[in-house]
């Protein structure tokens, strides 16, 4: 397997962790250090692991795996697209206070749900580690490409997600929640389809 061909793997790898990110960028009221710092290793960090681990796995569990990762994906994913569509009909159009803001930001960069993000967004990874032998892919070649390229593509859609909120305004809460969902969605019907 080439260099070229891993890239290729890891840019089509890194999309859900960059489209997620962007909506993380959309609903933050600024991107600070941390946000980037964060997004970068939770997302890119576990597209590396995960192939690590599938190629550990080996071909025993990976039917499994593949079996059920577009559903594992579908539900985590759909779960915190739903509670930022529930907390979002809550709320109200007015800005908050500097201390609401910040708490907000802080809810939308915990470590626990960007644990559960990055997990949901690089099951399919985990499946992919499987493969990764049975294609001759130089195994630390092929992890650092997967991770730097996700690191750095959920970075981008952070800005990129923060630029886009900026035009659309407020309730960007329910644009993150749908993205989410809708990456769900499409994981689950792109997986259900393709058997």
């Amino acid at each position: 397997m080439t260099f070229g061909a891993i890239l290729v793997l890891a840019v089509g790898l890194a999309m859900d962790a960059a489209a997620v990110s962007a909506a993380r960028g959309m609903a933050v009221s600024a991107i600070r250090p941390r946000h980037v710092f964060l997004v970068a290793v939770f997302f890119g960090g576990f597209q590396a692991l995960m192939p690590a681990l599938g190629w550990l796995i080996g071909t025993r569990v990976g039917p499994l795996v593949q079996a059920w990762d577009h559903w594992i994906a579908f539900v985590l994913l759909g779960a915190i697209g739903t509670k930022m569509l529930w907390e979002a009909r809550g709320k109200k159009e007015e800005a908050g206070t500097d201390r609401d803001v910040q708490g907000r930001d802080a809810e939308l960069f915990d470590l626990r749900v960007m644990l559960v993000l990055a997990v949901a967004t690089s099951i399919d990874a985990l499946a992919v580690g499987i493969t990764l032998p049975m294609l001759k892919a130089p195994f630390v070649l092929s992890l650092l490409t997967i991770g730097v390229t996700t690191a750095a593509l959920s970075a981008i859609g952070l800005f990129a997600g923060r630029r886009f909120g900026a035009v659309l305004g407020q309730r960007l809460d329910v644009v993150g929640g749908l993205v989410l969902i809708g990456l769900g969605v499409k994981i689950l019907v792109e997986h259900v389809g393709g058997t």
